[in-house]
């Protein structure tokens, strides 16, 4: 066996390691290293599993309404860091000091390019940013927003109240393995969460005993409205990532199929991942990772929308429906807390036969779809990310006056 059949059997082994994401983050660092993959290092990567430290002597004075916020390493266009970034700049609104400590793998060494990145890609928002969970300041409350920053939050020294920003359920991203029981571990350190939607806000509290508090979501209304359509075919919009198991890309492309086989004029178009490497065998236009400026008018051309949920929903839907743009999704409690099946949306069982059904429904059925944009309209006009971040504020100041 030559040496460049071992180096990729060895690079093989470490993709079905890691996983595509994490894989990709160790190839970096080795090339910075030198060339070659060379031998995983897990003591290295899970480092921040070691449990916290009790802290040398009296901590510096802590103030009222101070925040440090935990945060994983990011890509411009993160709909999850998206939600927090937003969120602190709402609650820095209500007199919050807030700080944001990327922690973990970072793409950033410098912590003003990081602040520049985040205000000018995400929200201008005032916190200041630093690297390294060492150089998170004593505060009120520190919020981790991921698993791994659990593990972070849990080993802060100096903060009084510790706090779970829970966008999904995590653990549900891994097979059943080590990661799967390090994610699900963090449900249990006795944090309090902030949780996005009803769902995910029972699931908690039921199977984890944790003390929640649920926020909704809303969306960019300066940037999510109907546009004017132009000219063309029926288009149907499908979130086609399939680098992100639980939006259920196969089942999508396979109910999208049976779409085209009933409704052959039909185009589709694909968006969120770059799609090329897969046989089509329908009309499709492979929009990739879509700039933000230019969502709501491809949302406006298209006449319904299909976005899978395996686990908590995303913010995809509410946009779309802002647009004018009439959804079908998947049934689950994790979906229903807020798509409502015949009202603002259309539910339908997750396999390709049923979702296709509500699709052809909805393409043919003028009064139908009518019917499902105008809730989807009114749905997401009743949504508000201001009044969500006073909800928290005000969960907040229970927990204050609970101590």
């Amino acid at each position: 066996m030559n040496r460049f059949t071992i180096r990729l059997r060895r690079a093989w082994s470490h993709l079905k390691v890691l996983g595509p994401w994490q894989f990709l983050r160790f190839l970096w660092r080795r090339l910075r290293r030198g060339p070659g993959i060379g031998r995983i290092d897990l003591f290295e990567h899970y480092a921040f599993l070691e449990p916290p430290r009790p802290p040398a002597g009296p901590g510096p004075a802590i103030g009222e309404r101070t925040m440090v916020w935990l945060v994983p390493g990011f890509e411009i266009g993160s709909g999850g860091h998206l939600n927090i970034f937003r969120m602190i700049a709402n609650l820095e609104e209500l007199g919050y000091r807030c700080q944001i400590c990327l922690v973990g793998d970072t793409r950033f060494s410098d912590a003003g390019e990081a602040r520049r990145v985040i205000r000018e890609h995400f929200v201008p928002l005032a916190a200041e940013v630093v690297i390294g969970a060492e150089r998170a300041m004593a505060a009120e409350y520190a919020v981790a927003t991921s698993w791994i920053t659990a593990y972070g939050v849990r080993s802060l020294p100096h903060v009084r109240h510790r706090l779970y920003f829970i966008q999904d359920f995590e653990p549900w991203f891994y097979p059943h393995g080590s990661d799967y029981v390090f994610a699900e571990r963090t449900y249990r350190f006795g944090f309090t969460a902030i949780a996005a939607g009803d769902w995910l806000g029972r699931l908690v509290g039921r199977e984890y005993g944790m003390r929640a508090h649920v926020f909704r979501f809303s969306y960019d209304k300066d940037r999510y409205r109907p546009l004017p359509r132009r000219p063309g075919p029926k288009r149907v919009f499908f979130y086609a990532r399939n680098v992100t198991p639980r939006r259920g890309f196969e089942l999508g492309m396979l109910a999208l199929e049976q779409v085209h086989r009933r409704l052959p004029d039909v185009e589709f178009v694909l968006a969120g991942w770059d799609v090329s490497a897969y046989h089509i065998p329908f009309p499709a236009h492979n929009a990739g990772v879509v700039p933000l400026d230019q969502l709501a008018d491809l949302y406006s051309q298209c006449d319904c929308a299909l976005v899978i949920s395996l686990t908590n929903i995303s913010l995809l839907p509410l946009e779309l429906m802002a647009c004018g743009c009439p959804v079908v999704s998947n049934r689950g409690e994790n979906v229903e807390w807020l798509l409502r099946d015949g009202e603002n949306a259309l539910l339908a069982d997750p396999e390709p036969q049923a979702l296709a059904d509500a699709l052809v429904r909805l393409l043919t059925d003028p009064a139908l779809k009518a019917r499902i944009r105008q809730g989807g309209l009114a749905c997401a006009a009743a949504t508000d990310w201001k009044a969500e971040a006073r909800g928290i504020d005000a969960f907040l100041q229970r927990i204050r006056a609970d101590a």
